[in-house]
């Protein structure tokens, strides 16, 4: 299996965007969370959330290819079991299989969430700390709030068996340890 620096390197190699960078980051550390919360594999989960859209410099424009890129990319440098989470991240554009496992619906909840976790902290004084899921909870309800995140994705996190509000907190404390690295701490 690719190691995490070989990761970050290639990361860096495919998307030069800083908030792509930071949602990577970001991912890779609520995957590290979840892993942690449900006994997995945190490097591979982590690993995995890090390059879940590898390929989305090039496929954001052409959806159908979101995921499948990265798995091509990939062969070879991940398990079976993380290139079909990858690719199940993006069913509904890329029209892979649906979600099965833990490991897929991780992904999808758990890169979905930063998303909604990141736009709460900017709009907050102290921006990440001290957020609650409380907040988070209440965001979700104003759909003009990050409105491109996916509510119902986020909601998925039930199918790993963890109610919204432990889920989000997963989320927060994952990204609160790396908040200096994606531009979360108050100035």
């Amino acid at each position: 299996m690719i190691t995490r620096q070989e990761a970050f390197e290639l990361l860096k190699a495919h998307n030069t965007e800083a908030n792509l960078i930071n949602h990577a980051l970001e991912s890779e550390a609520v995957m590290r969370g979840l892993a942690a919360k449900l006994g997995q594999d945190e490097e591979l989960w982590g690993i995995t959330g890090l390059l879940h859209d590898l390929d989305y410099a090039v496929t954001k424009k052409i959806h159908d290819r979101h995921g499948l890129d990265s798995v091509d990319l990939l062969t070879g440098k991940l398990p079976d079991e993380a290139l079909a989470a990858i690719r199940r991240h993006a069913y509904e554009m890329n029209g892979s299989d649906k979600p099965e496992t833990d490991f897929d619906y991780a992904l999808r909840c758990g890169e979905t969430v930063t998303g909604l976790v990141h736009a709460g902290a900017l709009v907050r004084p102290t921006k990440i700390h001290g957020m609650k899921p409380k907040s988070l909870k209440k965001k979700m309800k104003d759909k003009a709030f990050a409105a491109s995140v996916n509510r119902d994705c986020i909601r998925e996190c039930d199918k790993i068996g963890l109610e919204l509000g432990e889920f989000l907190q997963i989320a927060i404390a994952s990204v609160t340890a790396i908040a200096p690295e994606v531009g979360l701490i108050a100035e």
